[in-house]
């Protein structure tokens, strides 16, 4: 037998346990990003569905007055134990934010709508909150107090009210959202993302010019 042949073979024994360790790192970091874009940023999609939504460069979608879906039933108790139903607003529009106080984004925009909802509230405009995905009130309460919140949020703890929406119109994973009711009670507007001062008053701004 030759040398060479008695020589032991070389193995990279740790090349498997390495390249699995590299995998798993990579997977883990890739489901990390989808986790913050997903809530963090709220995404871009609202599912499939014929809604008739026609987003611009802003991200802001709005409908056609002809092309527009009535919201549907949004009532139930208030953070504050109180009872409210959106339907008592018709006549006005209505500006509904989903939020929760997990939410990192929420806390960035929460300023800009208590400050456009103070600035229009003269001018038939109501802004409606719904929380969402918080286990208990307490933690909502905070929040609004935290940020000068002073108008009403509905509290949805598990998505039961988004739902309702006609598909396509929001998505459950994507936080915050912002839609526009116009005087009707009818979708006219929406964001699937956190909104600044100017963006939130664009998307309203078109609707209070309707007669």
């Amino acid at each position: 037998m030759s040398a060479a042949s008695r020589a032991p073979r070389r193995t990279n024994r740790t090349r498997g346990p390495v390249r699995n360790r590299a995998a798993a790192l990579t997977c883990g970091t890739v489901a990390a990003a989808l986790f913050l874009s997903a809530c963090g940023s709220g995404g871009t999609s609202g599912g499939a569905g014929d809604t008739g939504f026609v987003t611009g460069s802003d991200g802001i979608a709005t409908v056609e007055k002809g092309s527009r879906a009535q919201a549907p039933d949004l009532s139930g108790e208030t953070i504050d134990g109180k009872r409210l139903d959106v339907a008592d607003y018709k006549g006005r529009i209505v500006v509904l934010n989903v939020w929760g106080s997990w939410c990192a984004p929420c806390r960035l925009e929460a300023k800009n709508f208590v400050k456009v909802s103070e600035d229009l509230k003269d001018r038939g405009v109501q802004f409606v909150g719904i929380n969402t995905r918080d286990t208990s009130t307490t933690p909502a309460i905070a929040f609004e107090k935290a940020h000068g919140v002073e108008y009403p949020s509905l509290y949805d703890p598990t998505g039961k009210l988004m739902l309702r929406f006609k598909k396509g119109t929001l998505n459950p994973q994507a936080i915050p959202s912002t839609l526009v009711l116009d005087r009707d009670g009818k979708v006219a507007s929406r964001s699937l993302a956190a909104l600044s001062e100017a963006n939130l008053r664009k998307m309203i701004k078109p609707i209070l010019a309707e007669k």
